[in-house]
């Protein structure tokens, strides 16, 4: 059975996928016709029903739950791994909660912010802290930065790898959103999970969790195993800088999602849904349910 997968090309998700894409485990029978996107990218596609595998992000999941269900492997989730908030000027976290920049060469009122995606739990968690901060463009997430630095954006939000690299590009952080979770909540940031297709056989919804853990868990025993691979997709990344990025992303939470990992999601779905950022999640959204 051949089955269309979406994922991203940063290294977490190669990491994952390594070995379920290139037969290093057994595959049950399943084959995989692959598309590599950015988060936002994919996001979109779920909307549309078009994978019967996907990455997405957390907060683009709340409106697709009823055309895809969560799988218990493949997500990412942890502490110390939230989008940044960074610029090329010193910035207070009460200038931007006021709306306004001010130093002593100029003053910019409601500045405009790119980010990664409308549907990303980035734009999530900014628009939790900084309910205000609407002026917002969506970039593709490896071109904020420069855009920060070209000043066609004041404010940038940036995830993924761009945590290990805007300090030598001379940029600085505002506020990091995940510790603004963490200390708010006490839980794991959900960033992004793997979803199937609800229309897919309940068995072979269960299957492809039993082979993307197989996958994950090989990674783990093999982390060197998919070098090649992750460096082919990794946007021209240092070896340090790709497993970096994978200790970062792929931790316990990746294998099963377990408790802990059931109770940070249903935790920003909770809150999303009393401010009003995401519709009433209605369907069952976990696999294993």
């Amino acid at each position: 059975m051949k089955l269309t997968l979406g994922f991203s090309p940063c290294p977490n998700d190669t990491f994952i996928f390594d070995a379920l894409i290139h037969h290093k485990i057994d595959t049950e029978g399943l084959e995989f016709e692959v598309f590599y996107d950015d988060v936002e990218t994919l996001n979109q596609k779920a909307f549309r029903g078009e994978l019967d595998i996907t990455k997405l992000s957390y907060h683009a999941f709340a409106y697709v739950t009823d055309k895809y269900v969560l799988l218990d492997s493949g997500s990412a989730l942890g502490f110390g791994v939230g989008p940044l908030l960074i610029s090329d000027q010193e910035i207070s976290i009460s200038d931007l909660e006021k709306g306004e920049i001010r130093n002593r060469n100029f003053e910019i009122k409601n500045p405009l912010i790119g980010i990664p995606g409308k549907y990303t739990t980035a734009n999530f968690l900014l628009g939790l802290a900084f309910p205000e901060a609407a002026n917002k463009q969506v970039l593709v997430f490896s071109d904020i930065e420069d855009a920060v630095l070209d000043g066609r954006i004041d404010i940038g939000l940036i995830i993924h790898e761009n945590r290990f690299t805007y300090q030598d590009k001379g940029l600085k952080k505002i506020i990091d959103l995940g510790d603004y979770w963490e200390k708010r909540t006490g839980c794991a940031i959900p960033l992004g999970g793997i979803v199937a297709n609800r229309n897919l056989p309940l068995d072979i919804q269960h299957k492809i969790n039993r082979v993307l853990r197989k996958s994950v868990e090989f990674a783990f025993a093999n982390p060197k195993s998919g070098l090649e691979f992750i460096r082919q997709h990794a946007q021209e990344m240092s070896e340090e800088v790709m497993y970096k990025h994978i200790e970062l992303y792929v931790n316990q939470y990746s294998i099963e999602l377990g408790e802990e990992g059931r109770k940070a999601i249903n935790l920003m779905f909770d809150t999303a849904l009393e401010k009003g950022i995401i519709p009433e999640v209605k369907d069952g959204i976990y696999l294993t349910d």
